[in-house]
């Protein structure tokens, strides 16, 4: 597993100038292998690939709107949406789900880093189901501010 430092050196973690603008796609994806369903799902060509098609996936930075649309396409559950300017103290992330029961808006969870370790309290302030995602669903929930880089799951 990758440090968080390590992930910030990939074409796909985005600078700290773009993160204070909004939501914005981060795709901790460090394998080469033959993989572009995020490059095809963006719509604003925000995720690059090109050839060959193990290249790491590169971030366009100024081109993402951090819509998700990518989030739910990619079968290594590697891309994420995190909003750090979402309030004066909280972030949010949007995280790709496939487990049962799906958790419900408003409740309580405890959020999880890479290894799935708690980190903080958070909460679920959105659930985003679409039969065109394959039944992943992306759960957006928000934590606080400070954790923004390291909460990725959740139970």
């Amino acid at each position: 597993m990758l440090s968080l430092e390590e992930l910030r050196t990939l074409p796909g973690y985005p600078s700290s100038k773009r993160f204070k603008q909004g939501p914005v796609a981060v795709i901790e994806c460090a394998q080469e292998i033959p993989c572009n369903p995020c490059e095809r799902a963006c719509r604003f060509n925000a995720i690059r690939i090109g050839k060959p098609i193990t290249n790491l996936p590169v971030l366009v930075e100024e081109r993402c709107k951090g819509c998700g649309e990518c989030v739910p396409l990619c079968p290594g559950l590697a891309i994420f949406i995190v909003n750090k300017a979402y309030s004066s103290d909280e972030a949010t992330i949007s995280i790709p789900y496939e487990y049962l029961p799906i958790p419900e808006l408003d409740s309580s969870i405890d959020a999880l880093d890479r290894r799935g370790v708690k980190v903080c309290n958070g909460r679920v302030i959105k659930v985003y189901k679409h039969e065109k995602n394959n039944n992943t669903i992306v759960v957006t929930i928000a934590v606080s501010k400070e954790f923004a880089d390291e909460v990725r799951n959740f139970r």
